[in-house]
């Protein structure tokens, strides 16, 4: 069987690769020259852990090619899968404009029955619509349109491919979805589930599930909020309800909120899909905009906590102007380079108006950062952002910060101060080295005094409700 990639980015790339390390014969087709010529010469484009190794051990077997010229690829293919980008709009509905267009360019190219599998995210409707184009721009073709939506976590790409929880083919006819079959059969082999179901549902599966992953952690942030208000701890309440076997513990994790290209844009596609079709998703809606809160919400509390880490070392100036903070991560997640909606690309500007020097490290995604955010240092070490910082902050869950040499780091801190929004460590620990710490959800998060305040208000309010009801 041979199979057409349109569109050479994170989703064609990756997949294109797994097809043909299943042992079929595959061409991955785009329109950027410099991007095929350098994956010919064995240079990825995008940071994915593996994906090289997988390339480059296909294109050395011969089933593995790059081509910038689609028709070619097209004639020969018996499935050819639209990969290309889907973008949101300003109003959150998703660009499908690079799928039309590339349906329009295959059209004339097809030979012999061929199934054109749509892999992009798209919002209910874009296969009827392709499946429109296509006939319109070549009459005689005989063709199926489907959908077979990617479920690629990034930096995990490669094992989601081949190990995946299920596999979603969408078809209207019969014949396209035993094609599709026969090309997952491998991994069906391997007990992986497969769910055969119409275009529509496979076109709003991708959405519902990335909607109601994000809402988990929307939900886990908001509790991390309230423990730190209260003097709780998220880990124990995470870890009490994921044992829930209707919860679960993934996404139970507080952190600086979702990011990178799937969930904001899923969510909001979604959100705005619904309202046209006048039945609004509203809490898609309000995980839009707690997400969003969250965020902006957590330069307050680094202001915060770096002004009573401040005053606990006995600094008599603990205004934020003229400060230095040592960023540890910049993408939105570790092992990517990744920077789509990372809570660095709103939180570090913002500092910036504070007067706020940074200094910023991340294994691999500086120079995607260094595009977007010119007012941040970038350093080539842990040690070098370290260096003369009066705070740390901790934005993305990279391994090696795990490990981190923490004499060194007081050595080379103007304060030792450490303002952890993955929770990392432990907080008795770090305190122990003499690190005052503070992280998302665990005591040592807030002022005791506020902590105290918010418990006895909330005392007050339930002996009142008492009383009114005795």
């Amino acid at each position: 069987m041979k199979v057409s990639i349109i569109g050479a980015g994170y989703v064609g790339l990756v997949t294109g690769a797994c097809f043909a390390d299943l042992g079929w014969h595959v061409t991955c087709v785009d329109i950027d020259h410099e991007k095929i010529e350098g994956l010919r010469a064995g240079r990825m484009p995008i940071f994915e852990p593996g994906l090289e190794e997988v390339v480059n051990r296909n294109r050395q077997n011969g089933r593995l090619d790059f081509v910038t010229d689609m028709a070619p690829a097209v004639a020969q293919s018996d499935i050819v899968f639209l990969t290309v980008g889907t973008p949101p709009m300003e109003d959150g509905r998703a660009d499908t404009s690079a799928v039309a267009a590339a349906a329009v360019e295959l059209a004339p190219a097809l030979a012999g029955y061929t199934v054109v599998a749509i892999k992009s995210t798209v919002p209910v409707g874009t296969g009827t619509y392709v499946r429109r184009l296509i006939a319109e721009a070549n009459p005689t073709a005989l063709f199926s349109i489907a959908s077979n939506p990617e479920f690629l976590r990034e930096g995990n790409a490669i094992r989601d491919f081949m190990e995946p929880d299920r596999i979603v083919i969408g078809c209207d006819e019969e014949r396209a979805g035993d094609l599709l079959r026969a090309l997952y059969n491998p991994l069906e082999q391997r007990n992986v589930p497969i769910v055969v179901t119409d275009c529509a549902t496979s076109e709003l599966i991708k959405y519902s599930a990335n909607s109601f992953l994000a809402a988990k952690v929307a939900f886990i942030n908001e509790m991390a909020d309230l423990c730190d208000a209260i003097g709780a701890n998220v880990d124990d309440l995470a870890r009490a309800i994921g044992l829930d076997d209707r919860i679960g513990h993934s996404f139970l994790r507080p952190g600086p909120g979702y990011g990178g290209s799937c969930f904001p844009k899923d969510t909001l596609a979604l959100a705005a899909q619904a309202q046209e079709a006048d039945c609004p998703v509203r809490i898609v809606e309000a995980v839009v905009a707690s997400n969003a809160h969250h965020v902006r919400r957590l330069v307050k509390k680094i202001e915060r906590s770096c002004k009573q880490g401040w005053e606990e070392h006995g600094r008599d100036n603990t205004s934020f102007a003229g400060k230095t903070i040592a960023v540890l991560g910049l993408a939105f997640k570790s092992n990517t380079d990744d920077i789509r909606y990372a809570a660095s690309l709103v939180i570090l500007p913002q500092l910036a108006k504070h007067g706020v020097t940074i200094k910023a490290y991340d294994p691999a995604a500086m120079a995607k950062a260094g595009e977007v955010m010119t007012e941040v240092t970038y350093c080539d070490s842990i040690a070098g952002a370290l260096d003369h910082a009066d705070a740390v902050l901790v934005l993305t869950e990279w391994p090696e910060f795990l490990v981190l040499d923490w004499d060194d780091l007081k050595s080379r801190m103007a304060s030792p101060v450490m303002i952890d929004f993955r929770n990392l460590f432990s907080p008795e620990e770090v305190g122990n080295r003499g690190v005052t710490y503070f992280s998302l959800g665990r005591p040592s998060g807030r002022a005791r005094t506020d902590v105290e305040d918010n418990i006895a208000r909330l005392a007050d309010a339930t002996v009142k409700h008492a009383g009114a009801t005795s």
